[in-house]
């Protein structure tokens, strides 16, 4: 008998199996999930024969569509089904019942990550739609500094939030509160980056967030603010940030990068599918 549940803290030791066993996460990185973000209700799993076989984690987002609303939305993250019960369906039947769980909850929007190409296909077959989208980009690291330096600051949770909203006003985008900012300031803690503002000296501010990759690099996964600003912010950069890969993430682009999914069916049946919007700070 399949059973699919809200969590229980007694089900975390098979959770945390099931992330290693998708991802290869474990130790401090999964730790970080669990002290900063984790609540019983916000990790969903399905149970068979009484042994928890797939799970996901939601976090509590909001989808900002300027001139239209801000709808609660799921944000679907680590989807995992043990491999020994893979093929079966089992991670679909997951996924039907927690939209039934965030319809009770009047959540009208799920979205999601898949963490790789193939996925899309997966999301796509259950009811995901394409929507989120940024640019992907390389800087050289040996380009010439432009204009004075701006001075790299550390930004607590709660101010990248601010910052980070103000940015992006009048852009349709995924808000995340101040707990889902903490799980990630976590993460690039343990890889040797952080949230910063780069403070330039002509004034106005650039927002970034830097988490390191496999190889030791740091990938500047999200960059805000004035696009005026944002040549001499990259180009300070590698000497401001040492690690930094070249490699960084903007709102404007057009690659493919997280999916969406009306539950609300008169919101579904108004929405433009051909427009697209920000996700930008996922935890991929």
């Amino acid at each position: 008998m399949l059973l699919v549940r809200p969590s229980t803290p007694e089900d975390i030791p098979a959770q945390r199996l099931l992330w290693h066993l998708a991802f290869g996460d474990e130790g401090a990185y999964v730790d970080n999930f669990y002290s900063t973000y984790y609540r019983p209700e916000r990790v969903l799993v399905l149970e068979e024969g009484g042994q928890v076989r797939s799970m996901t984690a939601w976090f509590d987002t909001t989808f900002v569509v300027p001139g239209r609303g801000a709808y609660r939305a799921a944000y679907l993250y680590a989807v995992a089904t043990h491999p020994d019960c893979r093929g079966r369906g089992l991670a679909g039947r997951l996924l039907a019942e927690a939209d039934r769980y965030f319809r009770a909850l009047s959540i009208p929007a799920v979205t999601t990550v898949p963490a790789e190409p193939s996925l899309h296909d997966f999301f796509g077959a259950n009811g995901f739609r394409e929507c989120f989208v940024h640019g992907q980009f390389s800087h050289p690291l040996d380009a010439p500094p432009l204009g004075e330096a701006p001075a790299l600051t550390p930004l607590a949770p709660a101010d990248y939030c601010r910052l980070r909203e103000e940015a992006l006003t009048g852009t349709p985008h995924i808000a995340l509160d101040v707990q889902a900012v903490t799980y990630q300031g976590g993460a690039c803690r343990l890889s040797g980056g952080g949230l910063y503002a780069l403070e330039h000296p002509q004034g106005g501010t650039t927002l970034l967030c830097a988490e390191g990759m496999g190889d030791g690099t740091l990938l500047v996964k999200e960059l805000l603010g004035p696009l005026a600003l944002r040549e001499s912010a990259l180009s300070w950069l590698p000497r401001l940030l040492p690690a930094w890969s070249g490699r960084f993430r903007i709102p404007q682009g057009d690659t493919p990068f997280g999916m969406l999914k009306w539950l609300d069916p008169q919101l579904e049946a108004g929405w433009d599918w051909t427009s697209v919007a920000y996700l930008g700070l996922a935890f991929d």
